[in-house]
């Protein structure tokens, strides 16, 4: 029996109650600058022996149980990248690990079914006409992703898009089927095309994997999310995932909490996996970086952020932003850019981790 949905509820192949609490864009190569390469060389040598003693270590030390999302920024206009309105930016991102790696960790991990390149952070986006080459296409991806993980007992699901330009995107590329459309007809029109985008897709992986939940677009929740585009998914997708990254503040975990149980009802009520999270502070590698004074800081907002969630019947995932500290000037990793825990946070997280396991579930 594979993860799936019981009573409303995200259970594990043993059936019981299964709160996903993963780490995103965990990539070897933040470690192989040269900066930090001689410290790689030593502790590791080899991709394989990083995986199982440095990420999935790092993993179960800290509590988390499912491997997330594991593409990482890696090059791009990061400092515009949360200005989603503004000129398009052009992120660039890793590799995603491959099938053989993911069934090797030995954790629960979540896999990934790139179905178009709309990212909202991909400044060249390519929307695909929902043609009959649409429907090839996403049958080469089923057969060539799908197939990979079928019988994997250790595969929580599959994600579709990262933060997909369900609303316009700021390049101005469309769907062929919304161009041209004032606002309000392409909202009437954008059921249609969602409906016809999901369908294609979620067939297709159905048909070599049909057991596996559908964990459906990680949704920009910063953004928004069409309330056509939430109803014409709720009939193909199991879970509704959405990245949503909160202030510091009660109000804004609150915000959270509000606008999550509103697209909730609005795709079906279908349990909500919030798919990536963080926050941040100056480092040393990003000193230039705003946010909490210090890390004890960010491991109290950690535990904030995901209690104004916890309590919810709908809850099922907690996914972090992310692993080792980049480049990017994001400086919200675990660890800093030499591969050491920043432990006044690591140590919170773990503890927030565990009583969040303990509780989930319970009435």
């Amino acid at each position: 029996m594979p993860f799936a949905i019981r009573d409303g509820r995200l259970v594990d192949p043993e059936g019981n109650p299964f709160l996903s609490l993963a780490l995103n864009h965990v990539d070897e190569t933040n470690l192989k600058f040269p900066r930090n390469l001689d410290i790689w060389r030593e502790r590791y040598g080899s991709r394989e022996r990083w995986i199982a003693e440095g990420a999935v270590a790092d993993l179960r030390k800290w509590s988390f149980n499912t491997l997330g999302w594991t593409q990482e920024y890696v090059a791009g206009g990061w400092g515009e990248a949360l200005d989603w309105f503004g000129d398009p930016i052009d992120l660039k991102h890793s590799t995603p690990w491959s099938a053989a790696e993911l069934r090797g960790a030995g954790i629960p991990y979540v896999a990934q079914v790139p179905v178009m390149e709309i990212e909202d952070w991909n400044g060249y986006p390519a929307f695909r006409t929902l043609d009959d080459d649409f429907t090839d296409w996403c049958d080469y991806l089923a057969r060539s992703i799908a197939a990979e993980h079928a019988d994997s007992p250790d595969l929580l699901g599959y994600f579709l898009v990262d933060i997909p330009a369900w609303l316009p995107h700021a390049s101005g590329a469309d769907f062929a089927e919304l161009k041209g459309l004032d606002p309000a007809g392409r909202e009437k029109r954008l059921y249609d095309v969602a409906s016809r985008y999901y369908e294609t897709i979620v067939t297709a992986i159905r048909r070599y994997d049909p057991d596996h939940l559908i964990l459906g677009d990680r949704f920009n929740g910063n953004k928004g999310i069409p309330e056509p585009v939430l109803r014409a998914m709720a009939p193909f997708v199991d879970v509704l995932s959405v990245q949503y990254f909160t202030e510091p503040t009660d109000a804004s975990r609150t915000q959270l909490r509000e606008d999550l149980a509103r697209w909730r009802e609005q795709c079906g009520g279908k349990p909500v996996i919030v798919a990536d999270a963080g926050n941040w502070t100056s480092t040393q590698l990003n000193p230039h970086r705003e946010g909490l004074p210090d890390h004890t800081a960010r491991g109290v907002d950690y535990g904030a952020a995901l209690d104004a969630v916890l309590d919810e019947p709908w809850f099922a995932g907690w996914h972090w932003c992310g692993y080792v500290e980049n480049t990017g000037g994001r400086g919200w990793g675990l660890k800093d850019p030499w591969d050491e825990p920043y432990t006044d946070l690591t140590e919170a997280v773990a503890e927030h981790n565990r009583r969040a396991q303990a509780r989930y579930g319970k009435d």
